[in-house]
């Protein structure tokens, strides 16, 4: 039992895995949120100008 509590309690590494999972989920999701709304802005604009062109 005490080497289940050193081996696995302690250790650190498993906080700054844990840490850099969340950020890069939040990374994610920020940069899947921002293509998103980048493509129905492009694809309102080139509808707009081929309206326009016709």
């Amino acid at each position: 039992m005490e080497i289940f509590r050193q081996g696995f309690w302690r250790q650190e590494q498993g906080q700054d895995v844990a840490e850099y999972a969340v950020m890069l989920a939040v990374i994610l999701a920020i940069a899947v949120a921002a293509i998103h709304m980048i493509g129905s802005n492009a694809n309102n604009v080139f509808s707009s100008v081929a309206s326009s062109l016709q």
